[in-house]
């Protein structure tokens, strides 16, 4: 038998040239602007509408966390009147004024996080330039990012937990219609943390494109028109 032993085909020189001409018409500076412009669309896209469902949820969270404090300064008056007037405490306004006030936290937290409502070191912020001090915004807040999904991860966690035990003085009054009155787990008060820290991390990603957006466009961005009206009053 003869063995015949074939030289691999080369590629024709034009192919290679082609191939590499191609190639540095794809990385020449019109079409890495080009790129980058149509990933600042697409930044801009989500940017709008994420907004527009944080501020919607945002505001029907601080509606619900008004009536919490409302209901909480009622339940710890009956509470003074009882222990103080008729010397005969209840056992249960204490426990739910605590439902109410984690409850009440977790809905105005976005919210306060959105506005920079809270406590802040901005020392080395103010002292950079502006460019370092953007670069800056921008890492923390994608540090604050991972902290969160941390945080959301151990706030399912606790509601799992939360399913095993229940309230000691929190009851549903189904002696009421005939039936034996109930306990409420404390899963239903442990849960207002991962409601709070979900609506916490789309307020980072919010956070985060309106950064992006700041450093590399000149558009002027909407703010929350409900920090403007509270800012006037």
């Amino acid at each position: 038998m003869l063995l015949v032993w074939q030289c691999p085909r080369q590629k024709p020189q034009s192919d290679i040239r082609q191939r590499i001409n191609l190639e540095a018409i794809a990385l020449s500076p019109i079409n890495i602007i080009k790129t980058i412009e149509y990933i600042i669309k697409i930044i801009l896209f989500f940017f709008t509408y994420l907004q527009k469902v944080n501020t919607f949820f945002l505001r029907i969270g601080r509606n619900f966390a008004w009536i919490a404090i409302f209901l909480m300064v009622v339940v710890i008056m009956i509470q003074v009147f009882f222990r103080y007037v008729l010397n005969n405490a209840l056992p249960w306004p204490d426990e739910v004024a605590r439902f109410l006030m984690l409850w009440m936290t977790g809905l105005i937290a976005p919210s306060a996080y959105r506005w920079g409502g809270f406590v802040s070191i901005d020392i080395l912020e103010r002292f950079l330039p502006k460019l370092l001090s953007n670069i800056l915004i921008l890492f923390l807040l994608t540090l604050s990012l991972g902290v969160l999904i941390i945080g959301f991860e151990l706030g399912l966690k606790h509601i799992n937990v939360g399913w095993i035990f229940s309230s000691a003085s929190i009851k549903i009054p189904y002696h009421l219609i005939g039936g034996k009155a109930e306990a409420i787990k404390l899963a239903w008060m442990y849960m207002s943390l991962p409601v709070g820290i979900f609506f916490m991390i789309s307020i980072n990603i919010e956070l985060i494109f309106r950064n992006i957006l700041s450093n590399f466009t000149k558009l002027e961005l909407p703010n929350d028109a409900d920090q403007q009206k509270l800012e006037a009053q």
